[in-house]
């Protein structure tokens, strides 16, 4: 089936708030509620929640850090989703960056793809049931088992950027969740993924205040771009020469400079914007380049932002 996700909680809206929207989501077209885990609500809570709210939708985090919860708590915790969710749910994990991890959780942020591999090996074998005990390159397990393991398969999902990461989703995990990428990204990213679902995660300004829109990009870009891992993505995806500028003023403390030095023409790659007809077509555009799931995430306009994920739906 043709899926169409929507990032949610919605940036500003209380959690208990969405309830009326996630109940019309399907009806609209939508397939799936992705969540988020920076600095607002944990990945978990508001889809537990919202799967109260919606008897069709599917649900994911995207993504849950492999750091910030032990092994055995993850695992508990898809299980306990896969239940409250009727079997809805794919759980979606990755390494996350050195700020969430390092500087705000106050852990070691080392060996990102062995971590992040050996947890997906943990997660798969204690999911189905299995008595854990393993001795992994990052971490070992000593005789865990779920108390009450899911009664199906509960597909699990990687943040992947880079082609090993990509090709360990399309070789052991059940699929990739990525983003800061243009449609025009799609066909290397999925070189690497193979024929597993592919989620992206796209950025969507429905104004038609392009300078606005862009500004907000900037601000967005040369923060998430910086971090290392998607430096090296968008070195990989071939736009290190355009981003040069931005990264040599960060790197001076320049931080207002870095984001006037991104092109527009990147940042109209990146982000999504213009009329709501518009941002809906754009998106599309991701389908037809080879994203099977891709996410909106509502960045701020001023404007009823309720409204909007009702106007960018599929079937609007």
């Amino acid at each position: 089936m043709a899926r169409w996700g929507i990032t949610l909680p919605l940036i500003g809206v209380p959690v208990l708030e969405h309830r009326a929207l996630v109940s019309e989501l399907a009806g609209l077209g939508y397939t799936d509620v992705w969540s988020a885990e920076t600095t607002g609500t944990d990945a978990f809570t508001p889809l537990a929640l919202a799967a109260q709210w919606s008897s069709e939708l599917r649900f994911g985090p995207a993504i849950a850090p492999v750091y910030t919860r032990g092994p055995a708590t993850l695992a508990m915790t898809a299980a306990t989703m896969a239940e409250v969710t009727g079997g809805r749910f794919v759980l979606g994990i990755g390494s996350s960056s050195p700020a969430i991890v390092q500087r705000w959780n106050a852990i070691p942020f080392s060996e990102p793809f062995k971590r992040t591999r050996d947890t997906l090996r943990f997660l798969k074998a204690a999911l189905a049931g299995e008595k854990v005990t393993a001795e992994y390159d990052t971490f070992q397990v000593s005789g865990f088992k779920l108390e009450r393991p899911p009664a199906e398969k509960v597909p699990i999902m990687l943040a992947a950027l880079r082609p090993n990461m990509l090709r360990l989703a399309g070789r052991e995990a059940d699929g990739a969740i990525t983003n800061w990428l243009a449609a025009s990204d799609v066909a290397q990213v999925r070189g690497e993924l193979g024929d597993s679902e592919l989620a992206a995660r796209i950025f969507v300004c429905p104004t038609e205040d392009a300078d606005a829109a862009r500004a907000l990009g900037r601000m967005l870009i040369s923060t998430y771009l910086t971090v290392p891992a998607y430096a090296a993505f968008h070195d990989w995806l071939g736009r290190g020469e355009a981003l040069r500028p931005m990264h040599e003023a960060w790197a001076a403390g320049d931080r207002k400079g870095a984001s006037k030095a991104i092109p527009d023409e990147v940042v109209d790659a990146l982000i999504v914007h213009g009329s709501v007809d518009e941002c809906r077509a754009r998106v599309a555009e991701y389908q037809a380049a080879g994203v099977d799931t891709p996410i909106i995430a509502l960045l701020p306009t001023g404007g009823d932002q309720v409204e909007q994920v009702r106007a960018l739906a599929p079937k609007a």
